[in-house]
């Protein structure tokens, strides 16, 4: 009886012990594996018996905090076998977009970044998408190609009197306060700008390309010898788990005869970035404008490359931040960083969306961003636009706007990705009023001017559509309440209320 129960004691030790040694190794073998090089990881997975297609479509990137920073993360990914694949950029140093390894569920390990020691905070770098809106009829501006001059370059006269233009009274603005933008800066989250644009690159500052890490923010390497030119402006569909979407709703490229057209879908966005920057410019001429590119010329972009140009935008010293794209879910590090950005009295606007529907999206619906939906050329609600106030602040025209686009060329934009540069512009004319008073112009201040703009009877769209001159005049009123000059002698001391 007692040799009986020695043995049985003896084969539960060993049970225990090869169970044991079975569980590290599978640890030891998902952390191996992770940090194999690719090539001799698929062999791996091939002789395992694991299908390696499944372990890429489940690998997912996530944005994570770690309190202790680059040695932090690095230990942490060390333990779970993810892979750190770059630093966002924040004050702290302590943000990063790390990618898993694809061999257990994204939820799973999402779990496990969220309990591991120094992350405090860590989420999915986000998808999103909007629907599309049919285009109209072009109108009779698109045909108005005379050539005028405007702030030294050659436009197309119906550039310059379009509708949408005429809405917002940009001219009267110009005029009546000799203000164009000058000393100001708007940096625009997109798909990049054509550099060789004769309109636009007089006003080009150096910019940044996210999706490749390189400097510039040209839109034009997207481009191969074989996709010359133009994309016809079809919708982008989502092809990525975890990318947002540009807030493009429609598109027509007005003259194809010099330039070649692509009916591809990872080209269907192309030239956004440069009809949004075209926009700005038209509103103010003289401001500087510093493309980021965040998005492909699909339209498709991940969080972490649109929250790395948030930060460097404010570090290179922006004043106004434009973004026409859209993520569907909220994200505590988007919040934290246009916090950021206003807290260094940058102001953010942002594209409502185009699902037609009481929908938030994000960064626009965020408190401190300035949401923009789009209107007609008859100062009516777009179909396709969001709308609901809060979160919309304002509305400006988005439909038929006549914008610059890359090869010398011009399109039609509908979408409120094209009512957003309007906004944009308009504050760039308040920041450059009063250069010596720029600090006064801040989210709050800038959103209380622009209030001042053109009821609708329609619910849900703001303060109305936008007035540029009754933007710049109230910000032109609020210096001239609240800032005093009082000289004696020869100097003269300003006084803030």
């Amino acid at each position: 009886m007692k040799a009986t129960d020695l043995g049985c004691r003896k084969g539960a030790i060993t049970r225990f012990f090869v169970a044991l040694f079975c569980l590290i190794l599978v640890v030891l073998l998902q952390a191996g594996l992770a940090a194999t090089p690719a090539s001799l990881r698929l062999n791996a997975q091939l002789l395992g018996g694991t299908s390696s297609a499944s372990h890429a479509s489940r690998a997912s990137r996530f944005i994570v905090r770690d309190i202790a920073g680059l040695s932090g993360i690095n230990l942490t990914c060390s333990l779970l076998g993810c892979q750190v694949l770059q630093s966002v950029g924040d004050p702290d140093g302590q943000l990063f977009v790390v990618q898993s390894s694809g061999l257990i569920d994204s939820a799973l390990f999402l779990t496990q970044l969220l309990s591991a020691g120094g992350v405090i905070s860590a989420e999915p770098d986000q998808s999103g998408h909007t629907p599309p809106a049919a285009t109209n009829v072009w109108p009779w501006y698109a045909y108005d190609r005379t050539l005028v001059s405007y702030f030294g370059a050659a436009v197309w006269e119906g550039y310059l009197i379009q509708t949408p233009n005429q809405i917002v009274r940009t001219a009267e603005a110009q005029s009546a306060f000799a203000v164009s933008g000058s000393g100001t800066t708007v940096a625009l989250i997109d798909t990049g700008v054509d550099p060789n644009n004769t309109i636009l690159a007089p006003n080009l500052v150096y910019g940044y390309d996210f999706t490749r890490n390189t400097d510039g923010g040209s839109e034009m390497a997207d481009l191969t010898q074989s996709t010359v030119g133009v994309v016809d402006g079809s919708p982008a569909p989502l092809n990525s788990s975890s990318a947002g979407v540009i807030d493009q709703s429609t598109v027509g490229v007005v003259d194809q005869s010099t330039v070649g057209v692509v009916d591809q879908s990872r080209y269907s966005a192309f030239g956004h970035g440069t009809m949004t920057a075209g926009i700005v410019h038209l509103v103010a001429p003289n401001a500087s404008l510093m493309p980021l590119k965040a998005f492909s010329a699909s339209g498709v972009g991940y969080e972490s490359d649109v929250l790395r140009a948030v930060y460097y935008a404010v570090n290179h010293h922006a004043k106004i931040i434009s973004m026409s794209f859209e993520f569907a879910s909220p994200s505590v590090e988007l919040a934290n960083a246009i916090t950021y950005a206003t807290t260094k009295n940058v102001i953010c606007v942002g594209s409502a969306g185009n699902s037609a529907s009481m929908t938030v999206v994000f960064p626009s619906g965020l408190p401190n961003v300035i949401d923009t939906a789009s209107t007609s050329n008859t100062n009516t609600p777009s179909s396709f636009s969001n709308y609901g106030t809060p979160p919309v602040w304002i509305s400006a025209p988005g439909e038929a706007v006549l914008t610059t686009y890359p090869n010398q060329t011009y399109a039609l934009g509908w979408g409120t990705s094209f009512s957003t540069p309007f906004v944009s512009g308009t504050v760039a004319l308040m920041a450059s009023l009063n250069a010596a008073n720029i600090d006064l112009l801040n989210q709050s201040t800038a959103a209380q001017s622009l209030s001042h703009a053109q009821p609708i009877p329609q619910i849900g769209y703001g303060f109305g559509v936008l007035d540029t001159y009754q933007a710049v005049q109230a910000w032109q009123n609020f210096l001239s309440l609240n800032v005093t000059v009082s000289c004696s002698n020869l100097s003269c001391q300003t006084t803030i209320q």
